[in-house]
C-alpha cells in the first residue's frame, strides 16, 4: 500500500512538472508570436511612411516622425531588381567593407521574414521596391528561451537524481555494515562454544584427521566473523603473496567439494607480492568459486588461472555451467540481484566493492556462453595508487 502511494506521488509530481513546463512554453510561444506581429506592424508603418515621403513633395509631421524613430530591427531596402538602395541597423561600413558583406546580410534577413512592398509612381511608371527586415535582438533571444528553460530543468533533474542516487548508495552502505556486524555477532556466540568443545575433545583424545579438519572449519568461521565485523570500514592492505592466498583458498574449497567437481588449476610457482587484504581477497575468490560450483550444480569443471602482464595480476575463475545472459553481465553485481531461490544477492556486489573500492582493481564477467559456462575475471594492479 505504501509503495502504491509513493508511486502515485511520484507520478503526480512528474505530471505537475510536465504541465508547468508545457504552460511556460505555450506562453512563451504566444509572446513570441505577439512580438513578431507587432514588429511587422512597425515595419509596415515605416514602409508606408517611405511611400508618402517619395510621392509627396511636402512631408507631414507624422511621416517625418515615423522615419526619424530609432528602429531596432535590421532593415535593407531593395529596388525591383533586388539591388540594395538603403539599409538601417546593419553593422556595415561602406568605406571599408566589401558590398558582398551587405548582400550576405540580405540573404540572412530574407530567411527571417517576408518582405514588405513599397509602391509609388514616378513620371514614367509604377515603382515597386521591397523592404526586408530581420528580427530584433529581443525576439532572437526569446527564440532560445524554451531551449534554455529545458536545459535548466534537465540540469536540475540531473542534480536531483545525483543527490537521490548518492543517498541511496549511502543507505545501502549503512545497511550492509549493520547486516554484516549483526551476522558477525550471531556467528560469534556459537563459535565460542564450539571452540571450547574442541579444546575438551583434544584434551581427552589424540588428534585425528576429522578433528583437524573441524578445527580448520572453526578457524574459517573465525575468519568469516572477522570479515563481517570489519564491513563498513576501510580495510588495511599489506604486502602479501597473491599466489599463496589463492592456493590456500582453492585447497580449502577443494577438500570440501564433491568428487564430481573437478578443479583445474594454473598458478605460477613464484612469489607475486601485492598490497592485499588477505581475508577479503580470499573471500572474493571463494565467492566466485562457490558460484561456479552452484552453476555446474555440483558436477563439472572449475578452472582457476592466475597470470600477470605489465600492469596487472589477472585471476580468472571459470565454470562449465549454463552461462549468464549478456544483459545480466553488469546487473549481477548490483546489491540484491540473485538468480538463486535463497540468498540476499549480496555476494557479487560485495566482491565488486572489495576489488574495486578497496583494492582499486576490476572485477567483471570476462566471457559467458549459454550452455557452456562463464568466466569471471579479477584484475589487481601491480603498483596501485591511492590505497593504503
Amino acid at each position: 500500500m505504501l509503495g502504491l502511494i509513493k508511486n502515485n506521488l511520484k507520478n503526480s509530481w512528474l505530471l505537475a512538472v510536465f504541465l508547468i513546463v508545457a504552460l511556460i512554453l505555450w506562453n512563451t510561444n504566444l509572446l513570441f508570436g505577439t512580438l513578431k506581429k507587432e514588429e511587422r506592424k512597425k515595419m509596415t508603418l515605416w514602409a508606408l511612411a517611405q511611400e508618402d515621403l517619395i510621392e509627396n513633395s511636402v512631408v507631414n509631421n507624422l511621416t517625418f516622425e515615423i522615419l526619424q524613430q530609432t528602429w531596432i530591427n535590421p532593415m535593407i531596402q531593395v529596388d525591383q531588381n533586388e539591388k540594395i538602395i538603403g539599409h538601417k541597423n546593419i553593422n556595415w561600413d561602406q568605406t571599408n567593407e566589401d558590398s558582398l558583406v551587405l548582400y550576405r546580410q540580405l540573404e540572412i534577413i530574407k530567411r527571417e521574414n517576408q518582405p514588405i512592398l513599397i509602391r509609388y509612381k514616378d513620371s514614367l511608371s509604377d515603382i515597386n521596391q521591397k523592404l526586408y527586415y530581420g528580427d530584433s535582438v529581443l525576439l532572437k533571444k526569446l527564440q532560445y528561451y524554451p531551449l534554455a528553460l529545458l536545459l535548466i530543468i534537465f540540469l536540475f533533474g540531473a542534480v536531483l537524481y545525483f543527490v537521490y542516487k548518492t543517498s541511496r548508495i549511502s543507505e545501502q552502505n549503512r545497511l550492509w555494515s549493520a547486516m554484516a556486524k549483526e551476522t558477525a555477532h550471531q556467528i560469534g556466540t556459537p563459535l565460542t562454544s564450539m571452540i571450547g568443545w574442541i579444546t575438551l575433545m583434544k584434551d581427552k583424545k589424540k588428534e585425528s584427521e576429522p578433528l583437524i579438519e573441524i578445527e580448520k572449519d572453526l578457524e574459517r568461521l573465525k575468519v568469516i566473523t572477522d570479515r563481517f565485523s570489519k564491513m563498513g570500514f576501510q580495510p588495511k592492505l599489506q604486502q602479501a603473496d597473491v599466489v599463496v592466498e589463492t592456493k590456500k583458498t582453492i585447497e580449502y574449497l577443494e577438500k570440501r567439494s564433491s568428487d564430481l567437481v573437478k578443479f583445474q588449476i594454473e598458478i605460477p610457482n613464484k612469489e607475486i607480492l601485492l598490497p592485499l587484504n588477505q581475508q577479503l581477497f580470499s573471500w572474493t575468490l571463494e565467492n566466485l568459486i562457490k558460484n561456479g560450483i552452484d552453476a555446474i550444480k555440483g558436477k563439472g569443471v572449475i578452472r582457476v588461472n592466475l597470470d600477470t602482464n605489465v600492469n596487472w595480476v589477472i585471476v580468472t575463475v571459470s565454470d562449465s555451467g549454463q552461462g549468464i545472459k549478456k544483459e545480466l553481465h553488469k546487473k549481477i553485481f548490483s546489491p540484491g540481484f540473485t538468480s538463486k531461490k535463497r540468498g540476499w544477492g549480496l555476494g557479487l556486489s560485495l566482491a565488486k566493492r572489495i576489488i574495486s573500492d578497496y583494492h582499486k582493481g576490476k572485477i567483471s564477467v570476462k566471457k559467458s556462453v549459454l550452455g557452456k559456462g562463464s568466466t569471471f575475471e579479477i584484475l589487481l594492479k601491480k603498483n596501485p595508487k591511492g590505497i593504503s
